[in-house]
């Protein structure tokens, strides 16, 4: 009989006496990750520059309820019953060992790009309040980028405790300066026309930017479901946490962006900081500084969630080691620059994160809306799932047409429904591996 690897049987279910409300947990911290400004910095480009608000606006209610029911609730559902986090319950749908890397370590990667596009954000905005030239590449834009990674890794690994604390707080700070901007501007939005004139296309990017960004979320809806206490904090959970909120904290921005080229046609920028910079004087540089500092909570957790992978997975390596060589590398990301492409970044995480969705829901409904246990080895139906999804998620970086590129957005929601076919497909065709029953985590499974 095979046995367990040690990360599962290491692993103990989150017993129902320490859960809680909805609205205590699920709800607060998603809606704290729509208000982090990484979402809606570039949620303009491309979306209402070829659209009117109204059709972006619309996308993104379609957005919000396909990250709701087609990335979250299947991983939250297998949190909630089992009590486990996703890299555990991944070990159905991936197998004991492939579970190692996928979504255990590609959760982990995966972090330290979020953290080097925070990274760059809060450095660009703390050069712009101290009135300064933010340009990628100087020595002065990568000393700072530098210090703000360096002291975020550390307080991600020994004092997260304490980010935690007033994380709650601080999410009330991008929304008040998103309701500033939008009552500074938000008058002159009705004039507002695209430069282009495609509403498909604007509807289909505000659509893909919103489940890029949310995928590696979506996946650890697990880690939020092993805290509620029934399928009804599920539900709303995510009603609340995703669904409004990416209209809340999507929408803001862009009414925001739309209202300042309107006052001045003289914008050339869709990115929401040229936004705060219109409002002009001690407003926006205040602004700025208040920005980057709501950016730290996000930051810390990205460098928690990252150690906290390489922690469980390389459990030979150190914890604070591996998490600040991924700290650096994400402040050499941010301070050349390359963390600038965030459209580009959401697109990488919706092709990366989409298949992992679409093949834990497959095996969640095959498994009778229940966790089916950890599977011998390497998942064959895992990994074909997630290398055809991430082909096709991957198609607007490809040698193609533009008319193609086109036609493949939202490219991460086609990446997620890839996923979920292929894993049906070769499941049915009986190439899932065997169970794995031992002691551990694979005997706290509900039947």
């Amino acid at each position: 009989m095979a046995a367990l690897p040690d990360y599962i049987v290491r692993a103990t279910p989150n017993p129902p006496s320490n859960r809680a409300p909805w609205y205590k947990n699920t709800a607060p911290s998603y809606a704290g990750i729509f208000l982090w400004i990484g979402f809606y910095m570039t949620i303009a480009e491309g979306t209402i520059s070829r659209a009117g608000l109204a059709v972006c606006l619309a996308g993104l209610v379609a957005a919000g309820l396909a990250s709701y029911a087609l990335f979250y609730y299947v991983p939250a559902m297998l949190g909630m019953k089992t009590g486990y986090p996703l890299y555990v319950v991944g070990a159905s749908t991936f197998g004991t060992q492939g579970g190692y890397l996928m979504p255990g370590l590609l959760m982990g990667l995966l972090q330290i790009g979020w953290f080097s596009v925070g990274t760059f954000i809060s450095t660009t905005f703390i050069l712009k309040g101290l009135g300064l030239e933010a340009q990628p590449g100087r020595p002065v834009f990568m000393l700072v980028a530098v210090l703000w990674a360096v002291a975020l890794t550390i307080v991600g690994v020994k004092g997260i405790a304490y980010v935690a604390r007033f994380a709650m707080v601080l999410n009330v700070v991008p929304l008040l300066m998103l309701l500033i901007v939008f009552a500074r501007t938000a008058g002159a939005s009705g004039g507002y026309r695209p430069a282009e004139n495609n509403a498909w296309l604007g509807f289909v990017t505000t659509v893909q930017i919103v489940i890029g960004f949310f995928a590696t979320a979506g996946a650890a809806g697990a880690d939020f479901g092993l805290n509620s206490r029934d399928q009804r904090d599920v539900r709303l959970g995510g009603w609340v946490g995703i669904a409004l909120s990416t209209v809340i904290a999507g929408g803001l921005p862009l009414v925001g962006v739309a209202g300042a080229h309107a006052l001045d046609p003289g914008i050339s920028s869709y990115r929401f900081d040229a936004a705060i910079g219109f409002l002009g004087g001690w407003l926006a540089t205040a602004m700025f500084f208040l920005f980057a500092i709501a950016s730290v909570a996000p930051g810390c957790f990205c460098a928690f969630i990252a150690g906290n992978s390489f922690g469980t997975m390389l459990p030979k390596i150190p914890r604070m080691a591996s998490t600040m060589v991924g700290g650096l590398i994400a402040a050499g990301l941010a301070g050349t620059g390359v963390a600038e492409n965030m459209i580009g970044f959401f697109t990488i995480v919706g092709a990366s994160f989409g298949p992992v969705c679409g093949a834990m829901a497959a095996d969640y409904l095959l498994a009778g809306k229940q966790w089916a246990g950890p599977r011998q080895g390497i998942s064959v139906p895992g990994y074909a799932a997630w290398a055809v999804g991430f082909l096709v998620g991957l198609i607007p970086f490809l040698p193609v047409s533009e008319g193609v590129k086109q036609m493949a957005q939202p490219a991460a929601l086609y990446s997620m429904v890839a996923g979920f076919v292929v894993y049906y497909a070769l499941a049915q065709a009986g190439l899932e591996p065997a169970r794995v029953e031992a002691a551990g985590a694979g005997a706290g499974r509900r039947s």
